[in-house]
């Protein structure tokens, strides 16, 4: 939506909160989503010249910043619907620094450490009480390997009044840490975490397309926007590795297996980190 009537009424509406917004297609919209110069200069060549009246899919857009970044930006973890992971036989008190590749398509970003204890958070999606075939993520005697660490075995887990999981308890096998070289079994699941006592708390915001696009973009009725209600959608107990610490506004990241992030530069404090989703991994556009 790119009509500046249109913007207006949202924002005196209080629809979005200014001419900023990231769900917008205005220059300061975007650039505060996160969006860069290079991949707006090679949405434009791709766009090319047309002599008539036309129209480009916006997946072509986020098509062009996330081959802008891939390359650029390191991918670290960050668990946006938490729950506790306890390995009940790791040492408690005990913390190990673990090597970890900051892209592995670009050596070049070098490599950071990340704190690994006893205590962790890990995505709510990535353990399932009774999970249907094929899921080879955590769930009652299964094994998985956490990311960059090692392979670790639900024994048991803890639900709360309401029946909802609080947290899972595994054992760890010392024997399958990341790099040994170990081979004595494989696991099919991989997933990732951050340190419970190290994790940085932040808010993450993602957006969706502000107008409904299966309704149209105009009501036939009474000619108003169809709008989406799940244009933004605010996590605020997300929590992401130590190695965010530090960051400024417009600094980008990609988290492991959720897509780019950027800081947002009018919300996000030092002390109370707000990220904006770029756009998530998953691409709906082909090059014809």
């Amino acid at each position: 939506m790119t009509g500046k009537r249109y913007i207006k009424k949202l924002v005196e509406e209080g629809i979005v909160d200014g001419w900023d917004d990231p769900r917008l297609v205005s220059i300061a919209a975007l650039r505060r989503r996160g969006f860069t110069p290079e991949s707006l200069k090679m949405f434009v060549e791709m766009c090319g010249v047309s002599k008539s009246n036309s129209s480009v899919d916006y997946a072509m857009l986020e098509y062009c910043i996330r081959e802008d970044l891939k390359l650029k930006k390191p991918r670290m973890m960050a668990v946006l619907d938490p729950i506790k992971l306890i390995i009940d036989n790791y040492p408690e008190g005990q913390v190990e620094y673990l090597d970890v590749v900051n892209n592995m398509e670009n050596e070049e970003l070098g490599s950071r450490k990340v704190p690994f204890c006893r205590e962790l958070y890990i995505d709510r999606e990535d353990f399932m009480e009774e999970p249907p075939k094929k899921y080879f993520r955590l769930f009652p005697g299964n094994e998985v390997r956490l990311m960059h660490a090692y392979f670790v075995k639900c024994e048991s887990f803890v639900k709360d009044e309401n029946g909802k999981v609080t947290e899972i308890h595994c054992t760890y096998d010392p024997e399958t840490k990341c790099g040994t070289g170990f081979t004595g079994r494989k696991v099919k699941g991989t997933i990732h975490w951050v340190p419970a006592p190290y994790a940085t708390k932040a808010e993450v915001r993602l957006y969706e397309n502000i107008v409904d696009e299966e309704k149209g973009v105009y009501n036939k009725e009474d000619g108003s926007l169809n709008l989406n209600p799940n244009s933004l959608t605010v996590l605020k107990d997300c929590y992401l590795e130590p190695s965010f610490d530090g960051v400024k506004a417009y600094d980008s990241f990609q988290f492991v297996r959720n897509g780019y992030f950027c800081v947002d530069a009018k919300d996000s404090k030092p002390d109370k980190l707000v990220f904006n989703r770029i756009v998530s991994l998953k691409s709906s556009f082909k090059i014809s």
